[in-house]
């Protein structure tokens, strides 16, 4: 239920609020916010970085937030040098369209950091599922996780975490568990997402079934069935990848995740395991349906084929007697007899009579 009313209000943010401009920060337009928490408790006043880290490292008991919106490379070498940043990492960043996973980068001067890529993921409203609608919208989310800082790089309009910060603000206790509870948090809203947007596409999968199975099923439904597909792929490629580094979450020693916060990520990879297959059951099912559709079109044309083999065969009756008469010949049986004519007319209406019957009784007509 909880989970529930927290994705109620994640779409109703992003649908009240403009979320694709960042906000302008001395270290450029690409940084969204620079927070410093202390205890669980954020420290008011704006940061630079350097200020936010100083004072976070001086008292040991806080860490440093900094959330950035598609960044450039300069902007994002600047936080590098002072957060001692991978490299391999940082171009990974800034590039998006990477696959999910969770990689260590160790430092020899310090614990290291950890660097995730997530795939977020939209359902996109539409009235009606049309051959070209779009149905699933993704977008990229990177993060930096270190011994006292966490730096996450959005990519795309949708995904903003700005009521992801509002809810851990509201929950000092598990924000004083520190940059691994951000970590945990990120990752819980991804999945989140994912089982909203898998809910979402439960309706249009049911549409189609049922469009497909009625007594009004047209032959176009197979264009709305291949675009559900391809959109469920698009949601499948960013869903299935995720598996392993969330179990290594819950599993591995890796700091700066500690053993007590690593429960929380199994509760989320067991969240992601039903997303996942709940996704499976929907390409299943629409495999189903796009075979079942075919051979629905398969039986219509073959309908559509008896129909006018039966009305070729109809038509074939006076054609061949019409044939016959129209010869030139001087002596033709009955050709000169005064009820030849109407004669001629109704055996050609009896035999087409008796064919027509013949193709009703055994269902061609």
């Amino acid at each position: 239920m909880i989970r529930r009313l927290r994705r109620v209000v994640h779409r109703a943010y992003r649908r009240t609020v403009d979320l694709s401009h960042p906000a302008r920060s001395p270290l450029g337009s690409a940084v969204v916010n620079c927070v410093l928490y202390e205890d669980g408790r954020r420290r008011p006043g704006p940061y630079t970085a350097d200020e936010a880290l100083r004072q976070a490292r001086a008292s040991g008991r806080g860490f440093v937030w900094i959330g950035l919106h598609e960044p450039t490379e300069a902007e994002l070498a600047s936080l590098a040098e002072r957060f001692r940043l991978h490299p391999l990492a940082v171009d990974d960043a800034v590039r998006p369209h990477q696959r999910p996973k969770v990689q260590r980068y160790d430092d020899p001067d310090g614990p290291g950091t950890l660097f995730a890529v997530f795939k977020t993921c939209r359902y996109v409203e539409h009235e009606e599922l049309t051959a070209t609608s779009e149905v699933v919208d993704t977008g990229e989310l990177a993060v930096f996780t270190g011994a006292d800082f966490v730096i996450t790089v959005r990519h795309g309009g949708h995904g903003s975490l700005g009521p992801l910060r509002e809810e851990l603000e509201a929950a000092p206790e598990q924000l004083a568990k520190g940059p691994a509870a951000v970590l945990h948090a990120i990752a819980d809203h991804v999945v989140d997402d994912y089982l909203a947007a898998a809910d979402a596409l439960q309706n249009d999968v049911d549409a189609v079934e049922t469009a497909v199975f009625s007594e009004h099923a047209g032959r176009g439904d197979a264009g709305r069935i291949y675009q559900l597909k391809r959109e469920l792929l698009e949601l499948k490629r960013a869903v299935t990848p995720l598996e392993r580094p969330l179990r290594t979450l819950a599993t591995a020693p890796l700091p700066p995740i500690g053993e007590s916060i690593r429960p929380y990520f199994r509760d989320v990879a067991d969240h992601l395991a039903r997303t996942c297959e709940q996704i499976n059951a929907f390409d299943g099912l629409l495999d189903s349906i796009l075979q079942a559709h075919l051979a629905q079109v398969t039986v219509a044309q073959n309908e559509d084929m008896r129909k006018i083999t039966a009305w070729a065969a109809i038509i074939a009756v006076p054609t061949m007697v019409c044939g016959v008469y129209g010869m030139n010949f001087t002596h033709m049986p009955e050709l000169r007899w005064t009820y030849g004519y109407p004669l001629v007319l109704a055996v050609m209406a009896v035999a087409c009579v008796v064919i027509h019957r013949s193709f009703r009784r055994n269902g061609w007509l």
